[in-house]
Order: C-alpha cells, then sequence, then structure tokens
C-alpha cells in the first residue's frame, strides 16, 4: 500500500472541503451538468487519442502502482541475490528450486537458471517482460496525461456554455444562478481532477518506471552472475553500482 498517494488524495480532499464548509455549504459546489461537461468531455477526447483496451489498462495500472506497487529496496535485492549465489554455487543449480524468492522476476530468473536456460535465452527473456512492462508504465502515463490535459479544457468549455447561457437569457434572472453555478463549476472541477488526481498520478507512475528500471535491470544483471556461477562477493560487488553512493559504504561494512 502507497500511503504518501492516499495521503495526499485526502489531505487535498480536505482542505478543498473546509474551504468550502468555511465559505458556504458543499451543495452548493455540487453541479451534475458541470460534472458531465468535465468527466465525460475528458473520458471522450481520451477515448479518441487511445483504444478503448489501452485506456483500460492505463487506469488499472495506475491504480495498481500509485495505490498498492510494493516498494523494492535494491540494498534487500542485492542481499538475497547473493544468498542465492551462494545457494547456487554450493549446491549447484537444482538447489536453486528449493528455494522462496520474494519478487517475481527474480523468482522467475532463479527458475531459468534451476531448469539449465541458456545465458542468451534468460537475458533476452527477462529483458524483454521488463521491457513490455515499462512500456505498459509508460501507456498509462500518456492516458493520465490526456486526461490531465483534456479536463482543465472542458472545464473552460463548460464555462464558455454556462455564459451563454446565462446571456441569452438575461431576461430572466431566474436563470442567472444556475448558468453562473455550471460557468464556474466547470473549471473548478477540470481543476480538481487535472491537478488533484491525474497530474499526480502521472508523476508516480514516471517516477515509479525509474525505479522499476533500475531494479529489474539490477535483477536481470544479478541473476546472469549467477548463471555464470560468479562468487558471491564478487556479485556483490557489481550489484553494490546499483546503489546511491551513500548507501554503499553500509552495504559493504555488513558485508
Amino acid at each position: 500500500m502507497d500511503l504518501a498517494t492516499i495521503i495526499g488524495l485526502i489531505a487535498g480532499a480536505i482542505v478543498v472541503v473546509v474551504a468550502i464548509f468555511m465559505g458556504g455549504s458543499l451543495s452548493q459546489f455540487i453541479d451534475v451538468p458541470s460534472m458531465m461537461i468535465v468527466i465525460g468531455g475528458g473520458l471522450a477526447a481520451t477515448l479518441i487519442r487511445f483504444p478503448l483496451s489501452g485506456i483500460a489498462t492505463a487506469f488499472i495500472t495506475g491504480a495498481k502502482v500509485a495505490f498498492t506497487h510494493k516498494k523494492v529496496e535494491p540494498r534487500t535485492m542485492i542481499e538475497e541475490i547473493t544468498e542465492l549465489a551462494d545457494v547456487a554455487r554450493k549446491q549447484g543449480p537444482l538447489g536453486l528450486e528449493g528455494v522462496e524468492v520474494s519478487d517475481k522476476t527474480l523468482a522467475k530468473g532463479v527458475q531459468y537458471i534451476a531448469d539449465g536456460y541458456e545465458p542468451g535465452f534468460i537475458r533476452d527473456s527477462m529483458e524483454r517482460e521488463r521491457d513490455l512492462y515499462l512500456e505498459r508504465l509508460e501507456e498509462g502515463q500518456r492516458v493520465f496525461k490526456a486526461l490531465g490535459d483534456s479536463a482543465p479544457a472542458f472545464g473552460m468549455i463548460g464555462t464558455l456554455v454556462g455564459l451563454v447561457q446565462m446571456l441569452a437569457t438575461m431576461d430572466d434572472p431566474s436563470t442567472i444562478g444556475p448558468a453562473m453555478a455550471i460557468a464556474l463549476l466547470t473549471t473548478l472541477y477540470g481543476a480538481l481532477l487535472a491537478n488533484l488526481v491525474c497530474i499526480p498520478v502521472l508523476e508516480k507512475l514516471g517516477a515509479k518506471a525509474k525505479v522499476e528500471d533500475v531494479n529489474q535491470t539490477l535483477i536481470i544483471d544479478g541473476v546472469m552472475q549467477i548463471r555464470e556461477s560468479k562468487s558471491p562477493a564478487l556479485i556483490r560487488e557489481m550489484l553494490i553500482a546499483y546503489l546511491p553512493e551513500k548507501n554503499r559504504a553500509e552495504l559493504q561494512d555488513a558485508a
């Protein structure tokens, strides 16, 4: 569970709601036509840019990564790879079959080693899976970016619609209020949807894509070193390069 995403969304919503209650009632800021213009128009514009299956996958990936994505510490991964290398060195590749592995990508690589696949096949297969996963994250970024761009634009469209309705019925004062509500609330909804949901999820997907790229490459290199029967100490020294400078000395001291 990614607490930062949940806390950020809840805190943002609370700030807006509290500000509303300090100056009026919540019912004043609820307008169904405005929501239809912003949400419906934004989704329609996004649907034009991407296929339906791509949008569905992007939303699922975005929710999974932003809210439930499990963080993998490179230092912990290096230690686990080193332990696996020690098992393979003492018991041979078949000894890896009974070892429990925490990460599914590493587990797949270990299974490849235990099954005796060639190094070229292992690297190609794992790199292909890494690249496809990163491509799905990038697709999710593009979809959320499109929705984040469309929401404020349709907020402005709703504002123009409300102004036209207001100006067209200036002789009837009872229609000015609802028309003005559409004019202003669509801009509010568009800004909230873009800046509280779409853009933050977009940025989180981008940040986690970079982290995943490093972690997946670390795992691939570690698996290849185990497959080539390198010593655990040598593997640790090679993989330490993936750590930030400040954490390298700690791992070396622990070793």
